[in-house]
């Protein structure tokens, strides 16, 4: 995916994780490209890898709609993230550079900022930031490409009933994760993302 498409699908999926883009609506190509400020090239490819994730159904002679959210949507996402996201960290904390490290801490800070500010949007901006990084530090390119539309059906989930009390509880605990990973330690980011994966299902 080229960076202009990537950028217009952080944008697009901003919205639909956020809600400003509700289940269940239509949107043309045009508006698309109107909310994302790009072109139509990289706006197509972004709709591509959102259909290809779920989170938009391409409709013939009818417009792209946006995925509605089932009852059991959390469940069924939680179950496949509870078992794929520990191995996940644990290669992670065994693999990642020390430039990934780095930036892993700086976005444990900005969702720090994030909680004491309430600001929801931008923890799962920063969320975003951090599952990316994740996955460009597994080694595993099959574990990360089955987590990655699970995240973001997570994450507009978890937006869907947020609080700053929800918030604060994530961001504890994904900072947890990134001790872990700063500090080398296998086991420990295991365990932590699963304490994490805990809270985000019961939350």
């Amino acid at each position: 995916m080229s960076s202009q498409a990537h950028l217009a699908y952080l944008a697009i999926e901003r919205l639909i994780v956020t809600l400003k883009l509700e289940p269940g609506a239509l949107v043309t190509e045009k508006r698309l490209i109107e909310l994302a400020g790009l072109g139509r090239t990289p706006v197509r490819e972004a709709i591509q890898k959102l259909a290809w994730q779920g989170l938009m159904a391409v409709r013939p002679r009818v417009g792209l709609e946006i995925t509605t959210i089932h009852p059991d949507d959390q469940t069924h996402v939680m179950q496949t993230r509870q078992k794929l996201e520990p191995l996940a960290a644990a290669l992670v904390a065994t693999h990642a550079s020390t430039d990934a490290r780095a930036q892993m801490k700086a976005c444990a800070a900005d969702m720090t900022i994030c909680a004491g500010t309430g600001d929801l949007e931008g923890f799962l901006v920063a969320d975003k930031v951090f599952d990316e990084l994740m996955e460009e530090a597994c080694p595993n390119r099959f574990l990360t490409a089955a987590l990655a539309p699970l995240q973001t059906h997570a994450r507009r989930i978890w937006f869907a009933s947020a609080s700053a009390e929800k918030m604060s509880g994530s961001v504890r605990r994904h900072v947890s994760v990134i001790e872990a990973i700063e500090r080398a330690d296998g086991h420990a980011a295991s365990t932590a993302m699963s304490a994490l994966m805990e809270y985000l299902s019961d939350a």
